[in-house]
């Protein structure tokens, strides 16, 4: 169906795309897997009309075609889901499914039309809760990437291109996930899937391509590759373990205590953190995680409860009493894109109202940024990079307590595993840790035990040996 040769593409001052060649069958689930900056997301904007290549074709049925613009891709035949969803929040589904491509009758929008033929859609994906007239702001963030496949699939696409899809899914909602994919390849349409998330593309591609500096390293069905090699493949050497090994003294003093912790979305909260420890806390989405976080750290803080330190009332009380947090979503809430690597290492000491208490540059080594150089914008580097300046922002401060929402979310393999270690190296170096992940093989591999959320309560406390299916059942409530 798809067919692109000798693909090349530079931007001043670097070449992102050399010579890569990818073909794509009917039916197909082809995942395309790379580290950050390997130029997956380059080629694909080729493919959706973003960029035009300096060199290379594209041949859809065989057919040479040229796209100057996105709606050129999609006449053809081509979407692209992109990892930050592209909704309006206060239209309604069918809305944002037919937006600049409203049905007319007279004249005027057919708002009749276009909820039936958004219905069929939906209809057609089966076990979709939500109808066409419902506002895209009160769905979750599983059943937008639905409404983003059905706008898809309403230009009459032939392939879908899923740029991490499930990035910001729990582990509930990535099961509907997969079976959408699934239903789309049973269609006929091919399908173009990004992950760094190793375990789905054994799941669901039929095969894959890596991509390392630009340059196509191999094509090979998912069957022919264990995750071993497949790591050696995109990062170019072997990572014989993904997680650091556990802590091997006793956890120590207690830095951080709360008992009958509540507010608004949590209630009964009962938590130690201990110095040289890290805490996992799983559970499913809307199960309080992101928001026990913000409580600690103050950004939503406890109405009732006690905790030591005293219990923060304000993000400048959290920073005093030594507690950092590393957010979920890092752009939005943990970084200024538009400001140097230097200013947003600095963000936490000035806004405590002291210097910092090492060099910015010392703190960049130690973060392993690669190449260290404060003055760049933090626009301009990858998730991991970013992510390490986030974290070089809270060590800046020296906090006793660092909070981890979605650590790796969006980052490769070969960064994943470098903020691995660091955190390890913080807890034995006395910090108290608590990592929240939706990657319970992570979860599981990193953390010294694992405090599990249910409804705004903590349903239970398991050892660091666990296994998913126990996680799972103290999450589900089953």
């Amino acid at each position: 169906m798809l067919r692109m040769t000798g693909i090349c593409k530079s931007f001043p001052g670097a070449r992102v795309l050399t010579d890569v060649d990818l073909d794509v069958e009917r039916g197909e689930v082809h995942a395309l897997i790379g580290e950050n900056g390997a130029g997956k997301s380059t080629l694909m904007k080729i493919l959706a009309g973003v960029h035009t290549p300096d060199e290379g074709t594209i041949a859809l049925d065989g057919r040479t075609v040229s796209f100057k613009h996105p709606t050129d891709a999609q006449r053809a035949g081509v979407a692209i889901i992109y990892q930050e969803l592209t909704l309006l929040p206060e239209r309604t589904v069918a809305e944002n499914v037919f937006l600049g491509r409203e049905p007319k009758r007279r004249g005027l929008v057919d708002r009749k039309a276009m909820e039936a033929t958004t219905a069929e859609l939906l209809e057609g994906l089966g076990e979709v809760s939500f109808g066409p007239r419902d506002l895209v702001r009160r769905l979750s963030v599983a059943q937008q990437q639905v409404v983003e496949i059905v706008k898809a699939l309403s230009v009459d696409a032939r392939i879908v291109v899923m740029d991490e899809p499930t990035a910001a899914l729990a582990e509930s909602e990535v099961e509907l996930l997969y079976r959408l994919v699934r239903r789309l390849s049973e269609r006929g349409v091919a399908v173009l899937y990004i992950s760094h998330r190793l375990r789905e593309i054994f799941e669901l591609a039929d095969r894959v391509t890596v991509l390392k500096d630009g340059a196509k390293v191999t094509t090979r069905p998912i069957g022919e590759l264990t995750t071993a090699e497949l790591v050696r493949l995109m990062v170019g050497r072997e990572l014989t373990d993904y997680y650091p090994p556990r802590a091997t003294e006793p956890a120590g003093d207690v830095l951080l205590s709360v008992r009958g912790g509540g507010n608004a979305t949590l209630d009964g909260i009962d938590l130690e953190l201990r110095a040289g420890e890290i805490v996992g806390l799983a559970g499913l989405q809307g199960a309080g995680r992101t928001e026990l976080a913000k409580a600690l750290f103050g950004a939503e803080p406890f109405t009732r409860g006690e905790m030591t330190p005293r219990r923060p009332r304000s993000v400048r009380d959290g920073i005093a009493a030594g507690i950092g947090l590393v957010t979920e979503d890092r752009k939005a809430e943990g970084l200024a894109l538009h400001q140097s690597v230097r200013d947003n290492a600095l963000l936490a000491a000035r806004a405590r109202g002291g210097p910092a208490g090492t060099s910015v540059l010392d703190l960049l080594r130690r973060v392993r940024l690669a190449p260290p150089r404060p003055e760049t914008e933090v626009q301009y580097l990858s998730g991991g990079n970013q992510q390490k300046v986030v974290l070089a922002k809270w060590l800046t401060v020296a906090p006793k307590v660092l909070l981890f929402d979605e650590p790796t979310r969006g980052v490769d393999v070969g960064a994943k595993a470098a903020i691995h270690e660091l955190v390890r190296e913080l807890a034995e170096d006395g910090m108290a840790v608590l990592m929240i992940s939706s990657e319970l093989p992570e979860l599981i591999g990193m953390s010294d035990r694992i405090v599990v959320l249910r409804d705004g309560r903590i349903a239970g406390h398991l050892p660091a040996d666990s296994s998913e299916e126990a996680v799972m059942h103290l999450a589900a409530g089953s």
